[in-house]
């Protein structure tokens, strides 16, 4: 494991009466891509602030790069990042290619470094570089946007509705840049209300209710919706809900010999086992999945109980 690069331990942040992050504790692992995911009013983007030095929490400790706030090292931390969480100031009046070169000045990146060409590219803006951005629509500067965050080659990259305005192949090209960026070493931390593009693109969720972390795990824990399907043949099926029950499982019969099994945490081996002893035989048994969206509405709306590593 790569290790962990951004950590919140018991953070807190209010404006006023409204607790924004209410003693809010997860990691984000180095060289992968984490959703942070959750309702309007959340605190999403108080969490992304938060770790950008933008706010300043109540209460609880954050490290960066194992640095943490109001320190100069975490000064130095905040400069190894990239973020895109509001379109930031752009100039009308040139084009794309410029508007790197005057915002990599700052990074002491040289006016014609072959990397703005690299990142106009990864972006999609390689073609209309030298367009004034007037003349933008919304998913371009987006795109000019995204560009922006990853020109300092930052380690961490914060992205706050990245695919905001694109056209169906523009979601798809920023997806797989995405997805591309820790083969390079990078890390990703991404908020998105595209729940069906989020289930495409991270490796890592973070879901959060009123300020408090509820769930975290990989994408396939979270989607999973505990319970493994088992194929027998139709006239075993009613044998098979027995032979689970009596072994301590939940079964339930469905159509075609299809039987919906509640292993109690117990690998699937058990049920294949457990059936085999009383002589039937699975022709398929694999795990039930929900998508993102059912398992996110059931977290959210129902509570979704404690939070997990």
């Amino acid at each position: 494991m790569a290790g962990t690069i951004l950590s919140f331990n018991g953070v807190s942040k209010s404006y006023g009466s409204v607790k924004a992050v209410d003693d809010l504790s997860f990691e984000v692992e180095a060289q992968a891509v984490t959703g942070l995911l959750g309702p309007n009013g959340a605190g999403k983007s108080t969490v992304m602030k938060l770790l950008l030095g933008l706010a300043r929490a109540g209460d609880g400790e954050i490290e960066l790069f194992g640095a943490r706030p109001r320190t100069r090292a975490f000064s130095a931390a905040v400069r190894r990042t990239g973020s895109q969480i509001e379109l930031p100031a752009l100039y009308d009046r040139v084009g794309a290619r410029r508007n790197l070169e005057i915002h990599g000045a700052g990074f002491g990146i040289r006016r014609r470094d072959p990397w703005i060409d690299q990142v106009l590219e990864m972006v999609g803006l390689s073609a209309r570089s030298e367009d004034r951005l007037k003349g933008f629509s919304m998913g371009m500067r987006q795109r000019l946007s995204l560009g922006l965050a990853l020109l300092n080659r930052p380690e961490l990259i914060v992205l706050d509705e990245p695919v905001n305005g694109l056209d169906p192949s523009g979601v798809v090209e920023i997806r797989e840049l995405i997805r591309s960026l820790p083969a390079g070493g990078a890390t990703v931390l991404v908020s998105s209300h595209l729940l069906d593009e989020i289930e495409r693109t991270v490796d890592r969720v973070l879901i959060i209710r009123d300020g408090r972390l509820v769930v975290a795990g990989a994408m396939d824990e979270i989607v999973s919706s505990g319970y493994t399907l088992v194929q027998v043949a139709r006239r075993e099926a009613r044998d098979a809900v027995d032979v689970l029950t009596a072994y301590g499982m939940g079964a339930t019969a469905g159509e075609g010999g299809r039987v919906r099994v509640d292993t109690g945490g117990r690998p699937a081996s058990e049920v294949a086992k457990a059936l085999a002893d009383a002589g039937i035989y699975p022709v398929e048994l694999r795990p039930e999945s929900n998508d993102l969206e059912s398992a996110f509405l059931g977290i959210v709306e129902e509570g979704g109980g404690d939070a997990q590593g």
